[in-house]
């Protein structure tokens, strides 16, 4: 009798837990999330609304992955902060399985590559929110999700996790390119989320022109640097980009906001340091300027801090 395919989801959150109910339908999937929400979704299920539809999805939910069992593929959604901590703590579990970023933000599969040999990049184009201690909203899907063998290339490793994907009503591509790929979300996520963050609108109201101006220079400094680095980007130049956010992706996305912005108001450490803080520092060591990106890096920290130290 062939086992199930067995799926372990570290850092679940708005992205992981929705993933696994999902997966859940076609493997045999282990949440790992905080409580009192583990204990909550794993005995009365995780319900899904939104864009994916309203379905509710069980599988077990805990808060932490005791023992030496074995998983095919181990899904990190975690934000970007908490690679290293999750690494750290479930290395024994990486050496016997694929491990899979599926998170924002640059410099987390170089993280997984100290702990593994066998890592996956994925690319997340949907948008997800938390509606409750056992509950998901999908916002916002703005295309199917990418993964690939990090830096590069396609296997059978990739192939597996994209059939399953598929089986279970994910839409999914495969990328032999996927740190082009990486690289081409993180744009999107500079352009977006720190600027809508510090003034508080939905993506929709950043095409007006001040607001405009701003993301086309955070953009033009990161094809910049991107091109320095010998990286293709998903489009051949600036305007090309520029065009397709403020034509195609803005639309979709109008009504949605920076989830950059919740973290600031619940206190929370933003991942500005793997967003446009990422580009300040690829252009320091490749000594291209970069003072957008490193001012609205500095402005999101001094909001995260401030917040923090006044709860205001």
């Amino acid at each position: 009798m062939v086992r199930p395919v067995r799926i372990l989801i570290l850092g679940a959150g708005a992205v992981g837990l929705p993933l696994a109910a999902k997966l859940s339908r076609v493997a045999e999937v282990v949440a790992v999330t905080r409580e009192p929400h583990a204990s909550k979704i794993s005995s009365q299920g995780l319900l899904i609304s939104g864009a994916w539809g309203s379905e509710t999805g069980r599988f077990t939910c805990v808060s932490e992955v005791t023992g030496d069992t074995n998983f095919d593929y181990i899904l990190i959604t975690s934000k970007s902060q908490d690679t290293l901590r999750i690494c750290e703590q479930y290395q024994g579990l990486m050496s016997n399985g694929d491990v899979v970023s599926f998170q924002n933000g640059i410099g987390n599969e170089e993280t997984i590559l100290k702990y593994s040999d066998r890592v996956i990049g994925g690319v997340v184009m949907t948008g997800f929110v938390r509606a409750g201690d056992r509950e998901v909203r999908v916002t916002a899907n703005a295309g199917a999700m990418q993964i690939g063998r990090f830096p590069d290339g396609f296997d059978a490793g990739v192939q597996g996790l994209a059939d399953l994907m598929t089986s279970a009503g994910i839409p999914i591509e495969t990328a032999e390119h996927i740190k082009g790929k990486l690289w081409s979300k993180n744009l999107i996520n500079c352009s977006l989320n720190p600027l809508s963050a510090i003034t508080g609108v939905t993506y929709g109201k950043l095409k007006e022109p001040d607001s405009w101006h701003i993301i086309d220079q955070i953009a033009r400094e990161i094809f910049a640097v991107v091109k320095s680095e010998g990286i293709s980007l998903q489009w051949g130049d600036p305007d090309a980009y520029l065009g397709y956010l403020y034509g195609a992706l803005i639309p979709v996305m109008a009504g949605h906001s920076s989830s950059m912005l919740q973290d600031i108001l619940h206190g929370h450490k933003t991942e500005i340091d793997y967003l446009n803080g990422a580009v300040v520092t690829a252009g320091k060591r490749l000594g291209i300027a970069t003072p957008y990106n490193a001012c609205i890096s500095d402005i999101i920290r001094f909001k995260e801090s401030n917040r923090r130290l006044t709860g205001s």
